[in-house]
């Protein structure tokens, strides 16, 4: 595997218990500071990424999203069960 240049940084300007936590949390992962802010912000920015409304797929992709959301519907007996149970709304 070929090995990858670090060459871009940040600079973080943080209160300084905010900082101890993040090593207190580093430390616990055996991870450096840099380390533990790199995974934990790329591991966020990717769930940020994934709630967009557009993305895009190549067309074979595409063709096989479609033919999933083309399938009837397979009904969840757990579902249909919990439906069907009176609600218990409490009212004033």
């Amino acid at each position: 595997m070929a090995a990858t240049t670090k060459d871009a940084r940040l600079n973080l300007r943080l209160r300084p218990a905010d900082d101890e936590l993040i090593r207190r949390a580093a430390a616990q992962t055996g991870q450096s500071v840099s380390e533990f802010l790199t995974s934990t912000a790329v591991e966020r920015a990717h769930e940020v990424l994934a709630d967009q409304r557009t993305f895009v797929l190549d067309a074979d992709t595409w063709d096989e999203f479609i033919a999933l959301l083309d399938e009837p519907v397979r009904p969840d007996p757990r579902l249909v069960e919990l439906f069907s149970r009176p609600s218990r709304i409490v009212r004033d």
